[in-house]
């Protein structure tokens, strides 16, 4: 059977199989958590996650058997003028949080659908693409100053757009991609031991310009017992939830802590896994992340393209400080910012971006072996 000039068999071959695995692996208990709590989450979060897990690992199949050359070269400063123009309309337009589970002016209702996405999360992947290129583009000249002050405007109109909106736990990840990616693209450690030295100068002054409350979200983010309840209830409860899960959890349909927990099927969906599967469970999920950024991180270094090596690199770090901030959220080490743990959380526009994140690094791989195998030939 042929596609478009390839046999299926060829197709498939363009799928990085440790990528696929681990990624399904993951996919696969979060569709099983929610299911074992669709009389709590609701019957749509369900549909919702399988639909977009559906849809996601078909554009893994498309993306994977394109050249993610062909596309960057020629549209990088289109994804980029569209990235800012979708960012400014949520801005704009975006719904508020009064009619959502979150307060950050952050989500888009499309037109005539009625469907809410979150922009921010598929802006990643034309940053990904552009900021790659953009490094390429100027890579003999990297640590030239203006070359920096170029790289950190463009990284600066994506993040300042989304921190005006309100979505801190975002462009934290954002910063964690850029830094990543700078770091991996070979600049010098001396700008990032300024840049260090001005954020611990800069932050006195930024904590007076805090209100009251949100000093006291802060600093109980970061040590939550006997602070006030409205503010230390999630994160507790969210300790309180994996604890009780022990070694093997409470089962698949038992109830629980998580019932009552805000954001258990999204930003706490950690405790929800651990308290119905236990340490085994929660490990398996932790297990298969880190596999996923071990293989992203092999592929950077074996890469010998300059957009292909950054763009996996960016990937791995979408998954590495979104796993961080929302795992050490789960056990309240950290201020609740609301942030999804990859593959696992339930929401459409997170699962599907990844995807096609996962997609774009399978085409990476895939173009990578056949330039061996053409070498060996």
């Amino acid at each position: 059977m042929r596609i478009f000039g390839k046999t299926l068999g060829e197709r498939i071959k363009s799928i990085d199989p440790i990528i696929f695995i681990f990624s399904t692996i993951l996919s696969a208990i979060s569709i099983l958590t929610i299911f074992g709590s669709v009389e709590n989450f609701g019957r749509s979060k369900l549909v919702m996650q399988i639909a977009m897990t559906i849809a996601g690992m078909i554009a893994v199949f498309i993306i994977a058997n394109l050249d993610y050359r062909f596309f960057v070269d020629r549209f990088y400063i289109i994804l980029f003028a569209l990235s800012v123009i979708l960012l400014g309309i949520t801005l704009i337009f975006g719904i508020s949080g009064q009619t959502m589970e979150t307060g950050n002016k952050s989500w888009l209702t499309i037109p005539f659908i009625g469907i809410s996405i979150q922009p921010s999360e598929f802006v990643k992947i034309a940053f990904l693409c552009t900021f790659s290129k953009h490094i390429d583009m100027i890579k003999d000249k990297l640590n030239h100053p203006l070359s920096l002050l170029g790289l950190l405007v463009h990284a600066g109109a994506i993040v300042g757009l989304i921190l005006l909106s309100g979505d801190l736990g975002v462009a934290l990840v954002y910063f964690g991609i850029i830094l990543f990616m700078l770091y991996c693209a070979g600049v010098s450690g001396w700008y990032f031991l300024g840049g260090g030295i001005l954020v611990a100068v800069c932050v006195p002054f930024l904590w007076d310009l805090l209100k009251p409350y949100q000093q006291q979200r802060i600093i109980y983010g970061f040590s939550p017992e006997g602070g006030p309840a409205d503010i230390v209830r999630q994160p507790l409860m969210s300790l309180e939830a994996i604890s009780r899960g022990g070694m093997f959890g409470r089962g698949l349909f038992s109830g629980g802590v998580y019932e009552d927990l805000a954001a258990s099927h999204t930003d706490f969906i950690f405790a929800t896994v651990c308290e119905k599967f236990g340490f085994v469970g929660g490990f398996v999920v932790v297990a298969c992340l880190v596999v996923l950024v071990l293989r992203l991180i092999w592929l950077a270094l074996k890469c010998r393209d300059t957009v292909g090596k950054l763009i996996c690199a960016g990937i791995s770090a979408v998954i590495i400080f979104q796993t961080v901030e929302n795992l050490w959220m789960c056990i309240a080490k950290v201020p609740v910012i609301g942030i999804t743990l990859p593959f696992m959380s339930a929401g459409g526009s997170s699962v599907l971006a990844l995807y096609i994140m996962i997609g774009l690094a399978h085409s990476v791989a895939a173009k990578e072996k056949k330039f061996y195998f053409s070498q060996q030939l």
